[in-house]
């Protein structure tokens, strides 16, 4: 089977860790809605793209090295306007410099503010002894405070999806609740279906995490992505441990 050609590139760069906006380009490619996010290599593209997008819009770092942004103080939500993009984006790149000062930096990803929904976490992982395994549960911070999480094996098919959304203990959230109405299942349902198909075509994907995905009553979409693999071909342990350190700065 054909490999995606984001694959294919960072496999021959020896890389393993996607920025953002590569692992989003993926999930494009594998029928999976994502906020729309563009690539600003310097300031003045960052502005261009933030006035075509439409305030406000959120910046982030784009970097391989880089994996936790908001912990490095590399994103920044709620820019309104032209000046306040500039003022972030150099205070952004400042403070990035000086915590990784041998990061590879890209540039900047330029995203619309997404309309906040219920925000839901999908990721992937490879087990010893199972194999590729997925994660459903609520995202964002909730996740670290209540780890209410449910796992399946890869892969997967629609009863196993279904089960996994409605073991949550936060499944009622996804009911309807007070004045907010009930998230079609379906919609998660698939999203999960084309997860668990994404992996089984690429193998070398050993890490994926969507988080947070915002669910709305009959639509959904990944505001945020993290993807890594494993490049088995080219990807000596010494150039495994070179990006370890730059990562940490």
């Amino acid at each position: 089977m054909e490999k995606l050609p984001i694959l294919n590139k960072v496999k021959e760069k020896g890389r393993v860790f996607l920025t953002e906006y590569e692992s989003k380009e993926i999930l494009k490619e594998a029928g999976i809605p994502v906020v729309e996010t563009h690539l600003a290599k310097d300031k003045g593209e960052a502005v261009s793209i933030s006035k075509r997008l439409g305030f406000p819009v959120v910046l982030k770092i784009a970097s391989p090295n880089i994996i936790h942004k908001s912990d490095s103080g590399g994103v920044k939500l709620g820019l309104k306007n032209p000046d306040e993009v500039k003022k972030a984006y150099d205070e952004m790149l400042r403070n990035i410099r000086r915590q990784y000062p041998r990061a590879v930096l890209q540039g900047v990803t330029v995203q619309k503010m997404a309309e906040p929904g219920i925000e839901v976490i999908v990721g992937t992982s490879k087990d010893p002894q199972f194999g590729p395994i997925i994660m459903f549960g609520l995202g964002g911070i909730l996740v670290e405070i209540l780890k209410d999480v449910s796992f399946r094996i890869i892969p997967l098919d629609r009863r196993d999806a279904l089960e996994m959304i409605q073991e949550i203990k936060g499944y009622p959230l996804l009911q309807g609740y007070r004045d907010k109405e009930p998230v079609k299942l379906s919609i998660l349902v698939n999203l999960l279906l084309k997860i668990s198909q994404l992996i089984e075509r690429n193998p070398e994907i050993e890490e994926l995490e969507l988080n947070p995905v915002f669910v709305y009553k009959d639509r959904l979409m990944a505001v945020d992505a993290r993807m890594v693999v494993a490049n088995l071909e080219t990807l000596s342990s010494a150039s495994a441990k070179k990006q370890k350190r730059l990562m940490k700065g």
